[in-house]
């Protein structure tokens, strides 16, 4: 069936405009930037009067939601991710592994290579491998006890089990000093991200020039500002070519710490993300997260010591605390909940922005940031109550 979104703000790659937007067969057909287009009766219409539209969300690094969690190794526990996410305005996604055993992880790897997706919930594009290349001491939620040092004969084998589908490696880089490790995954293509790391600036931009691309969940499990050494998250601040996964939840990241990231970097190398866990979307309870029990309230969830253990944030949610900083607008948004996270993912020739030929991910929002639709490769996933 074509669909049709009517007279709605278009947030395009290079500019907004008030327009109409075909889809047909999964993808944006055609833009009409002035009048209204030729509907017929086979079409559906979509009232897009005083909505925002919008490409869906990227959400580059999440474990799990809805019960759910990619480690279960299950169908159905990808579908059951999928389905709650458009929900939240996230149409595509990477299936995040922990630090587990290699029997874990490759079960994961194998069920995310035999994985079909299916219509009507988002989209699974890849995998990021979390762990189990990273330092003991910022481990955080990451089980110690099956930490590894970096070893690219096992990660080509596990590439070769998820048939060629892990984008992103997040790993620490001082466990890598010649940078075999991260100059191997760099020239395959990989996203190497630093975390769960102790390496200090100079580290960082020694990785930098070996093939790290990003950091990841800034702040968080890496060494902060200090005036004698600027650590990982300085790094952030002043290598350009670096973006930073960002966990907008306020808990994690303070706010005031959110408005100085955001002051310092812009919008162009942020990219929001959730870091969910399973519990998301669920009461409050206990829930396991990699082997571990982590306890889960309304906002968050600790292991035993105190440590978060992912988090329950949805992605229009992370969307909403940053556009109450100074500064920061809509396009900004769209930059980094979508925009960025398909560029880093080397999959923004379908994803991450409205344009014709390119994947019907859209997200039709109001003023207030409510979602009223959503659809993931044209097919009607999401509608709200207010639509």
């Amino acid at each position: 069936m074509k669909r049709i979104i009517m007279n709605t703000t278009l947030y395009l790659e290079k500019e907004t405009i008030t327009g109409s937007v075909l889809i047909n067969e999964g993808e944006i057909e055609t833009i009409y930037r002035k009048g209204l287009p030729e509907v017929d009766e086979e079409m559906e219409i979509i009232d897009g009067t005083g909505l925002y539209t919008i490409p869906g969300f990227v959400d580059g690094h999440i474990h799990g939601a809805n019960g759910a969690d990619t480690m279960d190794a299950t169908e159905e526990a990808l579908d059951s991710i999928g389905s709650l996410l458009p929900k939240e305005g996230t149409t595509s996604y990477l299936a995040t592994t922990i630090t587990q055993s290699s029997e874990s992880i490759e079960k994961a790897l194998m069920n995310v290579a035999q994985y079909n997706n299916k219509p009507g919930i988002a989209e699974v594009i890849g995998v990021h491998l979390e762990g189990p290349y990273v330092e003991k001491s910022k481990a955080g939620a990451q089980p110690v006890q099956y930490i590894k040092e970096p070893d690219v004969e096992q990660f080509n084998r596990w590439q070769d089990i998820s048939g060629g589908l892990i984008r992103t490696v997040t790993m620490a880089p001082e466990h890598d000093p010649d940078g075999t490790f991260i100059g191997t995954l760099a020239s395959q293509g990989i996203n190497v991200s630093a975390g769960h790391t102790e390496a200090g600036f100079l580290d960082i931009k020694k990785a930098v020039d070996h093939g790290v691309r990003q950091l990841t969940h800034l702040c968080n499990a890496m060494n902060g500002i200090h005036h004698r050494d600027i650590g990982a998250v300085g790094a952030a601040f002043q290598l350009d070519s670096l973006r930073a996964e960002l966990i907008a939840d306020g808990i994690h990241v303070a706010p005031e710490m959110l408005q100085l990231i955001y002051s310092t970097m812009g919008s162009d190398r942020i990219i929001l993300i959730t870091d969910s866990m399973r519990a998301k979307g669920l009461p409050a309870g206990d829930y396991e997260l990699g082997g571990q029990t982590a306890n889960v309230t309304s906002d968050r969830a600790v292991l035993e010591d105190g440590t978060l253990a992912g988090s329950m944030l949805k992605m229009k949610d992370g969307a909403r605390n940053m556009l109450t900083l100074a500064g920061v607008s809509l396009e900004d948004v769209v930059k980094m909940a979508s925009v960025n996270p398909a560029k880093q993912l080397d999959v923004f020739d379908r994803k991450g922005s409205i344009a014709e030929g390119k994947d019907a991910d859209l997200v039709l929002v109001d003023k207030n940031f409510n979602i009223h639709y959503t659809f993931c490769r044209g097919e009607l996933a999401y509608k709200g109550e207010e639509a």
